[in-house]
């Protein structure tokens, strides 16, 4: 065929050149992800990221395209190119299966988008399926065993699923490009440059050492600089309890809902199929919220106007020891007036930046290994003293989050004010601190 272009702020050009791909692209499975946004919540603080999965999947495609073409033309006898379209297409489709709101929808409605992208993939009767039955009959399965991690070849499993993936390679650069920021940025060219296939999976030249070590760390200030702001779980928290309430009133408030959100009757029935799924994205729930704002409940109109408007939930930061003493402070939530069940919310976020291969682990990670010139092999933070620090550490934080209106000077909650403070135990919390947005 011949080459297709796209244009793309991060990668320049995308180049496509497989039928199959282009195809793919235009499948209407793939164009849904056009109206999902990549950052979610995240968006509310940043708000420069609205970019979407379409084109994230898109930028990950394309750094699939560049290493297996280089390992194609340099690494014949460690490469099999058998596996190159393999490898771009499971690049392409690997979160093809992200709903609305995806990781809190997630929790709230028992979904999981690893196993819908696999349905998706495997379904007879997605357009994603037939094309790449086109392939072979048992392509779809094959692209499916790299996503669930099961197929044979570590190379291709780990270009799509490790601790430097061309998933978290694009997304890492495409969010800090998009939220304007700059934390998530490091050297992608010396970094392909350096990548080389091995008979154990992928592996980075000891020259490039330091270019993989700047994207790990990159990627940690990312995690905690944008991905766990306060004000983006803020919304999240928002989002969840809003979506909480219509679960429990749906039993009573059938046709209301019926009415205002039909997409949504299939997941609050526990009764979903593929094809429910497919019919949600961002813009579709975000237009039942906003017809939720003039329904007869009060507190799901309040928590949707409060969505839509972006008025989000103050927060503190809390050590487990001092989770009994929240009880405190959700009676206090409770006396002025605002039911804590809705109106208040723990949030966990901790994220692992790096670790090395361990066995006994439930959640077994591949640490990233670097060639040296003896053509032996060493896990990353054994060389890198900066990797060596954020090894096996736990980064992060535990909030409480409560309604703003409990930090106001004046008004009804005046007299809640000192009191609500006074059980506030945390050097890290101040009521006057600015932050942004």
């Amino acid at each position: 065929m011949i080459e297709k272009v796209f244009r793309d702020p991060v990668h320049n050009y995308i180049h496509v050149n497989h039928e199959v791909i282009y195809k793919l692209i235009n499948s209407k499975e793939f164009q849904r992800l056009r109206r999902i946004k990549q950052l979610g919540t995240t968006s509310y603080t940043f708000h420069g990221g609205e970019h979407s999965r379409f084109s994230h999947c898109l930028g990950a495609y394309e750094i699939a395209r560049r290493i297996t073409k280089s390992f194609e033309e340099k690494y014949p006898d460690k490469w099999n190119k058998e596996e190159s379209l393999l490898t771009m297409v499971a690049a392409l489709l690997h979160d093809i299966g992200h709903g609305a709101y995806s990781h809190t929808f997630e929790r709230l409605f028992d979904t999981d988008h690893e196993e819908m992208t696999c349905e998706i993939l495997t379904n007879p009767e997605t357009e994603v399926n037939a094309l790449l039955k086109q392939v072979a009959p048992d392509f779809p399965d094959k692209v499916a065993n790299v996503i669930r991690h099961t197929y044979p070849n570590k190379q291709v499993v780990q270009l799509i699923s490790s601790q430097i993936d061309v998933d978290r390679m694009d997304y890492l650069l495409r969010d800090s490009y998009f939220t304007g920021t700059n934390y998530g940025q490091f050297d992608l060219t010396r970094i392909l440059r350096v990548i080389r296939p091995t008979d154990s999976g992928i592996a980075f030249l000891e020259s490039g050492m330091h270019a993989v070590e700047d994207y790990v760390v990159s990627r940690y200030q990312m995690y905690m600089q944008v991905y766990f702001h306060p004000a983006s779980r803020s919304m999240e928290v928002l989002l969840q309890n809003l979506l909480n309430r219509a679960k429990v009133l749906y039993a009573g408030e059938k046709e209301f809902f019926a009415k205002s959100s039909p997409r949504l009757l299939p997941f609050f029935e526990h009764r979903f199929n593929l094809a429910d799924y497919l019919a949600l994205d961002d813009g579709v729930m975000n237009t039942y919220f906003q017809s939720w704002i003039d329904g007869p409940d009060r507190t799901l109109s309040d928590l949707a106007q409060r969505y839509i408007n972006r008025k989000v939930f103050k927060s503190i930061t809390f050590s487990a020891e001092d989770e009994t003493q929240l009880d405190i402070l959700r009676n206090i939530v409770a006396e002025v007036g605002f039911d804590p069940e809705y109106y208040t919310a723990i949030h966990h976020n901790f994220d692992l930046p790096y670790d090395v291969y361990r066995p006994e682990s439930t959640k077994k990670r591949t640490q990233i290994e670097i060639l040296c010139k003896d053509n032996s092999l060493i896990e990353l933070s054994q060389l890198s003293p900066i990797v060596a620090s954020l090894s096996g550490t736990i980064h992060g934080d535990s909030r409480f989050y409560f309604p703003k209106e409990l930090l106001e000077e004046t008004g009804i909650f005046a007299a809640y004010n000192e009191t609500f403070l006074s059980n506030i135990h945390n050097d890290h919390f101040n009521p006057g601190e600015k932050h942004e947005h």
